[in-house]
């Protein structure tokens, strides 16, 4: 893998922590408005656990393959 793939990878994985970091923020303040849309709750924590998920990807594609 090229340096510029691994920037590339890099500044991908800080999108996603900080697009997680805001969908954390953004649940938080619709539990504690007391009302809020069932729904449109799930799918924010569903899309948060998704971004998750890419970030352990890529983090996997910036570590090298070791033979043992």
């Amino acid at each position: 893998m090229t340096e510029i793939d691994e920037d590339a990878i890099a500044a991908k994985i800080g999108e996603l922590q900080e697009e997680h970091r805001d969908l954390d923020d953004m649940i938080a303040r619709v539990e504690e408005g007391g009302t809020f849309d069932q729904l449109q709750l799930k799918r924010m924590k569903k899309r948060k656990l998704a971004i998750k998920d890419s970030i352990a990807r890529l983090n996997n594609m910036l570590i090298p393959d070791i033979i043992a």
